[in-house]
């Protein structure tokens, strides 16, 4: 004879498995050979819906009904265990279940009933199908980002006079990539706002942009390929700055200009590079991938155009950007 205190541990624990069933938000039906209900456990809507007159009526869609039907019926005539997946659109969207039908044995072995338990996986099938389209976006721009490495590498071969002169260059501006990488990354791979990757790419060669760098006008938000290449083009630009430029000098600066043309839809972004030089004009000479980055990889790869001036002891570089590497405000 069960005592009073057995009882109410019954009670407790079939409380307690009841709580947590409705927690896991897990629904459980038993049914007999039959298939007649003989009790039922946290079944709602999809599963059941209460109908006109008070009565319960099956949710689902007739497809899902019958599926879930087949299944019972090989449990019981097998008495092997199935499990099986199932969707169930529905007006926020598609709804993921996970199905376990089991057979109940009786004394003799006989299936003398079936168990089905139902278990939604909707938001765990959402991070799976974010996680894949994740997975194929960070190919794509890793794809995307090995190009420009290339393009890189065999521009800065094809212009360096020895193999130390190559690594030196090389480095840089592979260090130009990730810092501009870095600021992609960490806007969730929006991109990076025009004033802050000038900054960032003037600030490692050891000038302090607050003293160095006057940047004026538009701040827009470059998307990631626009970004990696206009940090390109600032790095060949403060490059040229540190080593002959005005940020040769202690006291140089330089001055950006971001401008933004046109009308909604056609909007383009004009972006100045624009400084003294100390002393008398440069000549350009030969060209040098740093120019060839600026007048040609940059801008062609942003379906936009470019211009380099070095004239009158000062360089003047102008970028016009196609509104679709951009966003404003």
């Amino acid at each position: 004879m069960m005592s009073p205190q057995s009882g109410l541990q019954e009670d407790q624990l079939g409380r307690a498995l009841l709580n947590a069933l409705r927690n896991a938000g897990v629904a459980v039906l038993y049914q007999d050979k039959d298939l007649k209900t003989v009790w039922a456990r946290n079944m709602l809507a999809p599963w059941v819906s209460h109908a006109e007159g008070g009565g319960l009526q099956n949710f689902l869609p007739e497809t899902q009904s019958e599926r879930i039907e087949a299944a019972r019926r090989n449990v019981i005539a097998s008495g092997n265990s199935e499990r099986f997946e199932i969707s169930i659109p529905g007006e926020n969207g598609v709804r993921w279940f996970e199905i376990w039908v089991d057979p109940d044995f009786d004394r003799k072995g006989e299936v003398q009933g079936i168990l089905t338990t139902k278990v939604e996986t909707t938001e765990q099938k959402r991070r799976e199908q974010t996680l894949k389209t994740l997975l194929r976006e960070v190919s794509h721009r890793s794809k995307n980002l090995l190009a420009i490495i290339q393009s890189i590498a065999s521009q800065t071969g094809r212009h360096s006079d020895s193999i130390s002169d190559f690594l030196t260059r090389f480095r840089g501006r592979l260090q130009s990539l990730a810092s501009s990488q870095d600021l992609v990354t960490s806007s969730n791979w929006r991109g990076a706002e025009l004033r802050e990757l000038v900054a960032g790419q003037v600030a490692r060669y050891g000038a302090d942009p607050e003293h160095s760098l006057r940047f004026e006008g538009a701040n827009p938000f470059l998307n990631p390929n626009a970004a990696l290449h206009i940090g390109l083009a600032m790095h060949e630009l403060a490059v040229n700055s540190v080593s002959y430029g005005a940020l040769s000098q202690p006291n140089g600066s330089v001055a950006v200009t971001a401008g933004l043309n046109g009308t909604d839809g056609e909007t383009s972004l004009s972006l100045i590079w624009s400084e003294r030089l100390p002393g008398t004009e440069r000549k350009r000479g030969r060209k040098r991938f740093g120019s060839v980055a600026l007048e040609r990889v940059v801008p062609v790869s942003l379906n936009g155009t470019a211009t380099l001036d070095i004239a009158n002891e000062h360089l003047n570089y102008t970028l016009v950007v196609p509104h679709g590497n951009f966003e404003t405000e």
